[in-house]
């Protein structure tokens, strides 16, 4: 703790500095008032990690206590203003920080061997040095098995190569194309094609070499074939030897970049393997790299890992307001591509859900194994089948039975033709008809009775004398004569002809 001897030169700030150029001038404006040494690194560790994070440790809030509350009525000059924050609220100690108080404790770090005594200058050096590496090492929390550097560095130099790998071998197939076009239509294969050119070199070398170590016995009788009426231009020996040592150069590129693979999955199955089971080597070096470390990753939401990769199709459908992106990164996994186009956004949904918990549970856990990863990717997996096979899901999530379907058999009927269509004529059924006919003699019987009464009475009513009673016989014989009359008057039925 050091005490400001003279508060009126504090004002001019830009001019501070002056004040500290030399060790006595820096005692005129501040004394040491209290000095306590740590006991090892460990304590000197804790104390400046503590105040990185702008906590109070113990030791400080102890020596606050004794030597500061004394003083309680003056000010408590602080770098930074966090840390001032804590130190008023749990010991109700007035702090000030500004600007002045930055450029004073820069003179004050400047003179700091003039201002402490009893210390000499290369143990100084050395503590400072020790703490500073301790400190940094803490920051980091070095763990040679927890570096996701080296992926970063690793899947970034992997894509690099991919780019000038493309670039050579495109370049190599163009250059000795002019000397034999052919080749390139037969081996399709671009590390197989560097191999053959490095071996052979001329094509004319091609009757008389044997490729059969690197190409299959079919393709090389086509090749030898091809080279024998060639319509390539004859080129240079110098030609060749410079097509032939950038084959070289392809070559090795290509095995260094096999190496690098096998390192990048191996050191992604120690750091992350539960998020190499779930998305694959390649797609979680990807999205840490993108994140920037595995720690940051861990802190993005789902939604987030959903999309890293596709920020700016993201801000520009936000700003035309238009359908947002559904995945960015994490498009290239390898259950993204085994779903249908109709699918892919459900599945990158779900995926980046898992792989979120995937994450945290590597950066933040202890345990290295990877069956988290491997339940997870199964649910995701069951998830897929169950949207390709379109099964029925409850909205509580347990699966109902898959819809069964039929199979299909094929049912032809022959159809006679019906001539009763060709008829114009009403058809009437043979039942009916019959029906129709009886109806028609109760109503002539009915008609009759109906008829004979009323002639009876008429006759009565004409004579004024009441009838008298007949014989049996001769009333008979009269109702004979009469029913014959009448069926002569009355219309017969019509002729109904049934067919």
């Amino acid at each position: 703790f050091l005490q400001v001897l003279n508060e009126k030169k504090l004002q001019e700030v830009d001019s501070l500095w002056k004040e500290f150029e030399t060790p006595e001038k820096a005692n005129k404006i501040v004394k040491l008032k209290h000095f306590e040494k740590f006991q090892d690194t460990t304590e000197a560790l804790a104390a400046s990690t503590a105040l990185v994070e702008g906590k109070l440790s113990k030791n400080l809030k102890k020596i606050l206590k004794k030597i500061v509350a004394k003083d309680a009525h003056e000010q408590l000059a602080v770098a930074d203003a966090k840390l001032g924050g804590v130190i008023k609220e749990k010991l109700n100690l007035s702090c000030i920080h500004s600007p002045m108080v930055t450029e004073l404790m820069r003179g004050i770090r400047s003179q700091i061997e003039g201002l402490i005594t009893g210390l000499p200058s290369r143990e100084m050096a050395a503590m400072c040095l020790g703490l500073a590496h301790s400190l940094s090492r803490y920051k980091l929390k070095f763990s040679p098995d927890k570096v996701d550097t080296m992926i970063i560095q690793a899947i970034s130099l992997l894509d690099d190569l991919d780019k000038e790998l493309n670039n050579y071998i495109m370049r190599c197939r163009e250059w000795y194309g002019w000397h034999f076009p052919e080749l390139g239509k037969i081996i399709t294969d671009n590390l197989t094609y560097c191999k053959c050119v490095r071996k052979v070199g001329d094509r004319s070398n091609f009757a008389s070499s044997d490729v059969s170590d690197i190409l299959p016995e079919e393709i090389e009788e086509d090749v030898k074939a091809a080279a024998e009426i060639s319509m390539g231009t004859e080129v240079s020996e110098e030609d060749i030897n410079n097509i032939i040592h950038l084959c070289d150069q392809v070559i090795e590129i290509s095995e260094y970049r096999t190496q690098l693979y096998d390192y990048l999955k191996n050191r992604m199955m120690a750091i992350a393997p539960n998020l190499t089971v779930m998305v694959g080597e390649l797609v979680g070096a990807r999205l840490i790299a993108h994140a920037g470390s595995l720690l940051n990753l861990a802190k993005h939401p789902a939604s987030t890992v959903q999309l890293l990769g596709a920020e700016k199709a993201l801000f520009r459908a936000l700003k035309t307001k238009r359908d947002t992106p559904k995945f960015g990164l994490i498009y290239h996994a390898s259950l993204v591509g085994q779903s249908n186009t109709k699918n892919k956004g459900k599945i990158s949904r779900m995926l980046a859900a898992k792989t979120a918990l995937t994450i945290r549970y590597d950066a933040l856990g202890e345990n290295t194994s990877a069956e988290m990863g491997a339940e997870n990717r199964l649910k995701v997996e069951t998830r897929l089948r169950l949207l390709e096979e379109r099964g029925i899901r409850r909205i509580s999530g347990t699966g109902k039975a898959l819809a069964k379907t039929d199979k299909y058999q094929n049912k032809s009927e022959v159809k006679v033709f019906d001539p009763s269509g060709d008829s114009t004529l009403p058809v009437v059924s043979k039942k009916r008809k019959i029906q129709e006919v009886d109806e028609l003699d109760t109503e002539v019987a009915v008609k009759a009775k109906k008829f004979k009464a009323e002639m009876k009475e008429g006759t009565a009513v004409e004579d004024g004398e009441p009838v008298k009673k007949k014989k049996k016989k001769k009333d008979k014989e009269k109702q004979a004569e009469e029913e014959e009359v009448l069926s002569e008057e009355l219309p017969t039925s019509p002729i109904i002809e049934v067919r």
